[in-house]
């Protein structure tokens, strides 16, 4: 057996570039036998979709005002703040991960996110506490009307669940937990 050393290793430059190619187009369903038609499939990853774009802009909302949080109760909303976005961290994965099981194509960049989201962008500087606060109900209120449509919408069970259990109960939670920082009105 010959040994070689290091420098002896000859390798070959690539001689072409690499080709890039799509093999699914955005907006169109893969064959999968999970026993749903095509048109409920269609239906559940275009209103998918639309709740992972909107789920992805939240979960950046919450990131955004955990870093710029401030005032008295700063540490208790920075941890708050943080936790909540691990939480949509994990519904952004299910979202997708569900649209995929259909067959379907998940949104996945930012600038595509930011085109299709139904949430108002922020503006890059910091706001005050209450103005944080309240964009994030907002943004959760855009989501859980969605939600809520989607659910009695129905036709396809598993998407119904994953809205039901995961979506629906993680944002009327976290709307819970925010609002009662914000002082009640009469």
């Amino acid at each position: 057996m010959t040994s070689l050393r290091h420098s002896e290793i000859a390798i070959e430059p690539v001689s072409a570039p690499l080709k890039y190619r799509e093999i699914q187009a955005f907006g169109t369903l893969a064959a999968m036998p999970i026993g749903i038609k095509d048109n409920v499939r269609t239906q559940s990853v275009s209103v998918l979709n639309q709740l992972l774009a909107d789920t992805m802009t939240l979960r950046d909302l919450y990131k955004k005002h955990h870093w710029q949080m401030s005032g008295p109760s700063f540490y208790q909303m920075h941890l708050l703040l943080d936790k909540h976005h691990e939480e949509q961290a994990a519904l952004v994965d299910g979202i997708a991960e569900r649209i995929m099981t259909l067959g379907g194509i998940s949104i996945a960049m930012a600038a595509d996110v930011a085109e299709m989201t139904k949430i108002a962008r922020p503006p890059k500087g910091r706001e005050d506490v209450p103005t944080q606060l309240a964009r994030l109900l907002e943004a959760h209120e855009i989501i859980l009307q969605q939600s809520h449509d989607t659910a009695a919408a129905a036709g396809d069970d598993g998407t119904n669940d994953l809205v039901v259990s995961s979506i629906i109960r993680t944002n009327e939670t976290q709307v819970w937990l925010i609002a009662a920082h914000l002082p009640q009105k009469p």
